[in-house]
């Protein structure tokens, strides 16, 4: 479905029944210095490009099945700069949540929570990138 002025015209022809099949793409996040970030998420973080381009300022990491995609918006951009340095709901699954803050740690990697165990049995930690950015490790609590 789409609005479309006080309407709501569906757009669900050739669905079967009325099931709609999500799947995860990108989960943005948004940067202001572009070859900082590159360098973070490449470099310090090891994750392999699977798409990007320095002109528009978009590249997707490849984190599994859908890609965390880094934007960049320019600082003096009042309404993109507020989309920059804050918690981003964003977990990564780690094969070993105490070894990847070890060696995160080790590159200066600034945690704001280090690996903890949780309620339901997992492990959390918790880091900032270069622009403020904070994005949650998760693993098993074995």
């Amino acid at each position: 479905m789409f609005c479309q002025g006080e309407q709501y015209v569906s757009r669900s022809q050739g669905l079967e029944g009325s099931q709609v099949n999500y799947k995860l793409s990108n989960v943005r996040v948004f940067v202001t210095d572009w070859a900082r970030a590159i360098r973070f998420y490449t470099d310090t973080l090891e994750m392999a490009v699977a798409y990007r381009s320095d002109e528009i300022g978009w590249a997707q990491m490849a984190t599994g099945e859908s890609h965390l995609a880094l934007e960049r918006v320019d600082a003096s951009d009042s309404e993109g700069r507020a989309l920059v340095g804050r918690f981003l709901g964003i977990s990564l699954q780690v094969a070993d949540i105490f070894a990847t803050h070890k060696f995160l740690a080790a590159r200066g990697v600034e945690f704001v929570a280090f690996p903890e165990k949780q309620p339901w049995s997992g492990v959390l930690a918790h880091l900032r990138d270069p622009d403020g950015n904070i994005l949650t490790l998760v693993g098993s609590g074995e």
